[in-house]
């Protein structure tokens, strides 16, 4: 993306050169001092879901190797809440300097649209970029006593049966929930959607038959799979995941569908730039290592290096992807 061009350009003509660059100078030497000083203290990063859940996880990970980088304890704290809007807020109202980072995720995408009008901040204006983390895919999983075993044969069998099957989700406008409605919007099936407080009851009622389907990340159902309690018929990325190398994606199936879970981390508007530059290259090293490769593959995701620049277009590109999916399947929260 080339870089834009700098708005004191047709001012400059009405500065003194020397003070011009004067200041230039000063403000560079400022920059570059911040940029190898930080950090000089411990760090925070906040996420907003419980412990041991895959968004922990990735921010732990990350946490342990920007410490073992940059000298100074990167310490998680969770923030569980409304969807992520508690931690989201409390990042928003933290000091701009460095030592907040939150944990930006597909989940923040939604809320942006679905909570607009109770939300008391803007996730794009708010909080700045600094990192993509990671992404993986969601897996459509069925009870195995529904008679389907590719994506053509639910679709066939949901037809057969409108709003007579349930679709159990982790709750309202999460992202397994979103998956889901575009699942049923582009394949043009109805299904009832019974929303759970988390995957782990989502799970425990499709395993006992009580809701027939879901859309869910990887590492609630994966083990699931394996057993042979739940059937795996395609994956939600638009290419297949490594770690169900065998099991298709919806595309395959519903050309043009794609929902993916992704996680990435931003810190509070006005961050000086030295500091995001700083934890943006350390990240993208600590994302090329071998190490957090393998790790984050344990997780069903895979790395994604960015600029912050990028990070944020691909976070504008998800909201608006998410905004119409939101109105189109008529989804509120009470």
């Amino acid at each position: 993306m080339p870089a834009p061009r700098c708005p004191l350009s047709r001012h400059v003509k009405q500065v003194p050169l020397v003070a011009f660059l004067a200041l230039a100078l000063a403000g560079t030497g400022g920059a570059a001092a911040q940029d190898r000083d930080y950090p000089v203290r411990p760090v925070r990063w906040v996420v907003g879901f419980p412990a041991g859940g895959s968004t922990d996880i990735v921010a732990r990970i990350l946490g342990a190797w920007l410490q073992e980088r940059l000298g100074q304890p990167f310490l998680v704290e969770n923030r569980p809440g409304a969807g992520s809007n508690i931690a989201a807020e409390m990042a928003v109202n933290a000091a701009a300097d460095g030592y907040t980072l939150l944990s930006v995720t597909s989940a923040n995408a939604i809320n942006a649209t679905v909570n607009r009008k109770t939300l008391s901040f803007d996730i794009l204006t708010q909080i700045a970029p600094v990192a993509g983390l990671a992404r993986g895919p969601n897996v459509l999983v069925v009870h195995p006593s529904i008679p389907a075993t590719t994506v053509a044969e639910f679709v066939a069998y949901a037809k057969a049966r409108p709003g007579r099957l349930n679709m159990g989700t982790p709750g309202v406008a999460t992202t397994g929930h979103m998956a889901g409605e575009l699942f049923k919007a582009m394949a043009g099936i109805d299904l009832v959607h019974v929303p759970y407080r988390g995957s782990a009851p989502a799970v425990t009622d499709l395993i006992a038959g009580q809701v027939q389907m879901m859309v869910d990340a990887m590492v609630t159902t994966l083990p699931h799979i394996q057993s042979g309690k739940l059937r795996a018929l395609a994956v939600t990325t638009a290419t297949r995941s490594e770690a169900l190398p065998n099991v298709p994606t919806i595309a395959e199936t519903v050309p043009g569908y794609e929902a993916v879970i992704w996680y990435g981390v931003g810190v509070p508007q006005g961050t000086p730039a030295g500091i995001i530059g700083r934890l943006n290259r350390e990240i993208n090293a600590g994302l090329a290592s071998t190490k957090i490769k393998s790790q984050l593959a344990e997780l069903g995701v895979t790395p994604i290096t960015s600029s912050p620049p990028e990070f944020g277009a691909f976070v504008k590109a998800e909201i608006d992807k998410w905004e119409k999916v939101i109105r189109v399947s008529g989804t509120k929260v009470d």
